[in-house]
């Protein structure tokens, strides 16, 4: 057994440091030895090991004092206690004081050995789950909010992209936060301290678009009385951000290619050419394909565009996130309006998690802004929401009852008399678990619950989100029972 880990022991008796350190060798372990207090801080300062072996007992001083060193320094350092004088009292002091075991004088290699390995695989374990937390189960990311599996998979396209020059094409419905994934880009690339410049293609009238990207010289055309520099000239050195690109003229997106090609704008009105250093991301709430097939778009500068491709989920498939996010707009918008609201209601927050928010995030502002506003209180309650939403049901809603009686919502189709559900858009029968009628009929619980959970992602089309809100669980739940069975028909 080796670790690239040293060990420091810290013991003051001669013949049980020699005992303990021929322990350690045998077992492949690099260990050092010293006797005093002051001599394990001052190893610890030059050199951090990757475990302490600490007696409390030293000559010097007692060896709490170095557990609390190491806890008030956030030293990266496991520590094991060893001592001949433990009491429950010391070793729940210990423990607090970040000890990870407690070794009771006298004990033989077997036990330390044992104590020592279980010490590192719990420092291992924890290692795992800081880069899980940090970097997989992010909430919260340059402007986001939100752990769903879906949203961890944009956090990590951001990532590897940012650092990249290479364009990158955001899709999503409107409101799902497309301009913050642009600025989420540039924050995270090494062009965050250059400018970022947003530009609205849908927003701005074909006739003055050329002049706002690439900028004009006076007397260019009526109105220009003086000289302006273009979007792309003031995002030199850091990030243009082209928002609903496909509303972008075909004349301009002509101009745009040979400005992709070329790292060159040219003012309208001028001749000159002038060299920037910008990098372009760009975003739509349309497919871009069928824009392409259909002509609206060209399809070279699609793909001169098209290199890194992040796509939004819409809030009704970020499972839970939009209670997290309601939660952190609701204290934002309080305390702005110098309001006393701090939390829902449990049927707001039922109404919340089954309202399909066709609008996405930017609609869950505004009706948490006008909530705010217009009412008073600590709890968001149901009378306080604006239509629909009052009403907790009807279009717009995932439907909500039993999940045993209705598997698939309370629209479900009627179980027919031969054991099958009759779908009228689809002509395929759906199987629904017969009653059992005797005890040999009887199968285990996670077998119907499979079953149930199989089905309603079959008749969700494999939409997994989606299959989710009819049973009215999370689709995390899904895919963490989906990963047991798996393991279980596997083994």
């Amino acid at each position: 057994m080796t670790t690239a880990s040293p060990i420091l022991l810290v013991e003051d008796t001669p013949s049980l440091s020699r005992v303990y350190m021929q322990y350690l060798a045998k077992a492949g372990y690099d260990a050092t030895c010293v006797e005093t207090g002051k001599a394990a801080l001052e190893a610890i300062r030059v050199a951090p090991p990757g475990l302490i072996l600490l007696d409390l007992q030293l000559p010097d001083m007692n060896g709490m004092e170095i557990l609390r060193t190491i806890q008030d320094e956030q030293l990266p350092i496991a520590v094991v206690v060893i001592t001949a004088h433990g009491s429950v009292k010391v070793a729940v002091e210990a423990m607090q004081l970040g000890a990870y075991d407690f070794l009771m004088k006298p004990f033989n290699a077997d036990r330390l050995l044992v104590t020592i390995k279980n010490t590192f695989d719990r420092v291992r374990l924890e290692k795992i789950v800081e880069v899980y937390q940090e970097d997989i189960a992010r909430d919260h990311y340059y402007g986001f909010i939100g752990k769903s599996l879906k949203m961890q998979a944009v956090y990590r396209i951001i990532d590897s992209a940012a650092s990249s020059k290479a364009t990158v094409f955001i899709t999503g419905e409107s409101g799902t936060g497309k301009e913050v994934t642009a600025q989420a880009i540039h924050n995270a690339s090494p062009r965050a301290k250059g400018p970022f410049v947003a530009i609205n293609c849908a927003a701005i009238p074909k006739d003055l678009m050329e002049s706002e990207i690439f900028g004009h010289v006076k007397g260019a055309f009526t109105g220009a009385v003086t000289d302006r520099e273009g979007a792309a000239k003031d995002a030199d050195g850091g990030t243009l951000f082209l928002d609903e690109i496909c509303e972008m003229d075909l004349s301009l997106q002509t101009k745009l290619l040979r400005f992709l090609q070329t790292g060159t704008v040219q003012k309208v009105g001028s001749t000159k050419a002038e060299k920037v250093d910008i990098r372009i991301v760009c975003a739509t709430n349309r497919d871009p394909m069928v824009e392409v097939e259909e002509g609206r778009f060209r399809e070279d500068l699609f793909y001169r565009l098209h290199v890194i491709p992040v796509h939004l989920p819409p809030l009704r498939e970020r499972e839970d996130d939009v209670l997290a996010i309601a939660q952190q707009f609701l204290a934002e918008y309080a305390a702005e309006e110098g309001k006393s609201f701090t939390h829902y209601a449990a049927e707001v927050e039922d109404v919340l998690a089954r309202y399909q928010w066709p609008g996405n995030v930017r609609q869950l502002q505004n009706v948490l802004r006008n909530v705010v506003v217009l009412h008073e209180g600590e709890a968001v309650t149901l009378d306080m929401l604006p239509p629909p939403l009052d009403r907790g049901e009807g279009p717009g809603f995932a439907p909500r009852g039993p999940m045993v009686a209705h598997p698939f919502g309370a629209d479900a189709p009627v179980p027919a008399g031969n054991g099958s559900a009759i779908d009228p858009a689809s002509p395929e029968p759906i199987v629904v678990t017969p009653k059992p009628r005797t005890p040999a009929d009887i199968r285990p619980l996670w077998l119907v619950e499979k079953d149930t959970i199989e089905q309603a992602i079959e008749v969700c089309d494999g939409n997994i989100p989606k299959a989710a809100a009819m049973l009215e669980i999370s689709a995390s739940t899904i895919y963490r029972k989906k990963q047991v069975w798996e393991k279980t028909e596997t083994s």
